[in-house]
């Protein structure tokens, strides 16, 4: 359970601007009087006002950010999924929109498609959506941890089909 004060991490990944997702958790955090949330905003060109932004963090900084936070808000990037999945964070994803050139093809919705069942991970298919969300964060639980490496009985049967001749 989220309590005040804690850290939101909020990120949009590295390659492209996802300004409507960082403008409406600015939005929320003005409006809810938040204080604690750390975004990574990437190439942004929207710039918070109540956010603590930086463009980009070095991975280190990053992964700290993430083990930390509370509670994770992304793009529905599977670098964001597995990390919230295998930290048994909750996480809000909310896909970019090929439609509105914030992404080159349509994978992001699909993968916000696959992921809303899976316990912890919370879609929000647009800002609405993730308003509501961020208003009820206290009732968002995460995932069982996964553990950061697939199992050897997994791995394995893999090594063998890679190896068949």
């Amino acid at each position: 359970m989220l309590r005040v004060g804690h850290l939101i991490l909020l990120s949009v990944g590295t390659q492209l601007p996802f300004d409507r997702l960082v403008r409406t958790v600015d939005d929320w955090a003005i409006a809810a009087g938040r204080t604690d949330v750390v975004a990574q905003v990437g190439p942004s060109t929207y710039a918070p006002r109540s956010l603590k932004a930086f463009p980009f963090l070095a991975p280190e900084a990053f992964r700290e950010l993430q083990l930390n936070a509370t509670i994770m808000i992304s793009h529905a990037g599977m670098g964001s999924i597995l990390t919230a999945l295998e930290y048994g964070k909750p996480i809000i994803i909310m896909p970019r929109d090929h439609l509105r050139g914030e992404h080159r093809n349509g994978h992001q919705k699909a993968t916000a498609e696959r992921f809303k069942a899976v316990p912890g991970i919370y879609v929000a298919s647009d800002e609405h959506g993730l308003v509501e969300h961020l208003t009820r964060l206290t009732e968002l639980t995460g995932s069982q941890r996964l553990p950061p490496h697939a199992p050897a009985s997994f791995t394995d049967q893999l090594r063998d089909f890679i190896l068949r001749p």
